[in-house]
């Protein structure tokens, strides 16, 4: 990866790291989750948290993890493929001087699913083909019962895109727009 590969114009909107810079890739391989949707998402859900394990299943830059750890969640899993986004990730983790409360899982979220033996509290789901992503990860995280009984669930999607009101015990409980991107959060 080259130098102008990297562009950055996000950071961590609040908490421990608020106001430090993030970096993020150009191009297409990530769709990078702006401050303004991604302060919205934490005041939809938190916006600050008293502990708890979040799985980032496409991580992308790693934003949203860092935001939920920089806002009082204990330890993220961040599960990215792409080799440029997993360099990114790294250099954002190490933004943080808190490299410990991270892991990065250099695989597919598929790979990911079938091995995982921690439980949820926050799960960030951003995947490329949302709809079908979506459902079919969700439903297998409950089947292998990954998800905490007060687990929280945020899809970020296009806004085009239709989920369903419910996938297995989860129901959608808001959702909003914000210009091309919708929020989703599903609950127990």
């Amino acid at each position: 990866m080259k130098f102008c590969d990297i562009i950055i114009f996000m950071r961590v909107v609040s908490g421990n790291y608020g106001g430090r810079p993030l970096k993020t890739l150009a191009g297409k391989t990530t769709r990078p989750t702006t401050d303004k949707v991604k302060g919205a998402i934490f005041n939809m859900i938190g916006p600050y948290f008293e502990g708890g394990r979040v799985l980032d299943l496409f991580a992308g830059s790693g934003s949203l993890a860092i935001e939920a750890i920089s806002r009082g969640m204990d330890h993220a899993i961040l599960v990215e493929k792409d080799r440029a986004a997993q360099q990114v990730i790294l250099e954002n983790i190490k933004m943080t001087k808190e490299p410990e409360k991270f892991q990065l899982l250099k695989m597919s979220a598929e790979r990911v699913l079938s091995n995982l033996s921690e439980t949820f509290d926050l799960v960030l789901l951003d995947p490329p083909y949302a709809k079908e992503q979506i459902v079919e990860n969700l439903e297998l995280l409950q089947e292998k019962k990954r998800l905490t009984e007060n687990v929280i669930v945020v899809c970020e999607t296009d806004k085009e895109v239709e989920l369903p009101d419910q996938i297995g015990k989860l129901e959608l409980t808001r959702q909003k727009t914000y210009g091309i991107s919708k929020i989703s959060i599903y609950e127990f």
